[in-house]
């Protein structure tokens, strides 16, 4: 796979803590809140330490330590209105929403953000939820097959009047909103991410996504990944969608510090609630045709994290992390998606200690080759 550039600065987000329990299921102390004034100091400290979006949590039922939680998108556009540059991106489950209420409601919260609105499509893996609400749980391809139509009226509907599209799972006659999103011609509509591991994931994304989420992996993972997306969006006559992985960042003053916070943290796992959350994710893979999935193959120490972040290896120094950072960039990460254990005092350190080092680490790259007719 040729090298890509690295003229682009990389990007940051972070996980909005707005579900409860933190970002590990562990009993260790995590010193962060789901409420909305903990969130709300949390945006602009993020926005103020180089952080360019942040990605609220979708999750409508208690489980799994996540006792309480609120909901994605009125609590995105509560950080919007609290922010001035900060991107944010809301979480939502189509079979949940139709893609015309959600994109009235984007385009009303993008009017009132200036443009800072984005949105992730999730796929779903939590069947409690959609059973507990009465609505039907697809199998995992055709899961997948929805969000890929679910993202098709959306882009319609921001695009376009009189859309029309007549689906397997949606369909719109001669359909108009307005006022549309605002647009320019760098971003004709809100950004859409998706996240998702597996084959059926990562066609998708080639196909129609802006942006593809993936949990934690280590570099051969990423790797894999980032060819499997862009042959897609070759093969669609596409621009490869943007890359996101996500990372539980563990900076600390020694590397033994580091370390000896990521024992702690596995060690008071909350073993039953990470059995469980196992049991209910690892369907993912056995699912699907070929095997692939979301946490496959994620040790009970990796599911600790429930997004895989351990396993991205953000562990250690600042300039050890800062110089793994710009590694994962060399292979075609665009942007890393970050969770902590402390939020506050972590997301300063990140802004203070790290990013100057990943910065001064990619003003050393090469610059990259431009083709002369």
């Amino acid at each position: 796979m040729p090298v890509p550039p690295v003229s682009d600065p990389l990007r940051f987000a972070y996980w909005v803590p707005n579900v409860s329990g933190g970002l590990v299921t562990s009993t260790i102390e995590q010193r962060t809140d789901w409420g909305y004034d903990y969130n709300r100091e949390l945006a602009v400290l993020a926005e103020n330490n180089g952080f360019d979006y942040a990605l609220s949590q979708v999750r409508y039922m208690a489980s799994y330590g996540a006792e309480y939680q609120h909901e994605s998108t009125s609590f995105s556009l509560a950080l919007l209105l609290a922010t001035q540059r900060l991107k944010v991106i809301a979480a939502v489950h189509p079979g949940l929403w139709h893609p015309g209420v959600l994109a009235k409601l984007g385009a009303t919260a993008d009017h009132l953000s200036h443009g800072r609105f984005a949105v992730n499509v999730v796929s779903g893996w939590f069947k409690g939820e959609f059973t507990a609400l009465g609505e039907p749980w697809l199998e995992h391809d055709e899961r997948y097959r929805r969000s890929e139509e679910f993202i098709r009226a959306l882009r319609k509907i921001w695009t376009e009047d009189y859309a029309e599209l007549a689906g397997d799972f949606y369909r719109l006659r001669d359909f108009s909103l307005k006022p549309k999103p605002l647009n320019t011609p760098e971003r004709p509509h809100p950004e859409i991410f998706q996240g998702g591991n597996s084959t059926a994931a990562r066609a998708m994304a080639g196909r129609v996504s802006d942006w593809y989420f993936s949990n934690g992996k280590d570099f051969d993972g990423v790797t894999e990944q980032i060819g499997d997306v862009r042959a897609s969006a070759a093969q669609a006559g596409r621009t490869p969608p943007k890359f996101g992985l996500n990372g539980f960042l563990i900076a600390r003053d020694t590397e033994a510090e580091a370390r000896e916070t990521l024992r702690e943290i596995v060690a008071k796992a909350d073993t039953p609630a990470v059995h469980g959350f196992r049991d209910a994710v690892q369907q993912a893979g056995p699912s699907t045709a070929d095997g692939k999935g979301m946490w496959q193959g994620s040790s009970f120490e990796d599911l600790v994290q429930y997004n895989d972040g351990f396993r991205t290896g953000l562990i250690g120094t600042p300039e050890q992390i800062a110089e793994r950072i710009v590694a994962y960039k060399r292979l075609g990460v665009d942007l890393f998606l970050l969770g902590f254990l402390h939020y506050l005092e972590e997301v300063e350190y990140f802004g203070k200690r790290v990013l100057p080092l990943v910065r001064e680490l990619e003003a050393q790259e090469p610059a990259p080759v431009t083709a002369h007719a």
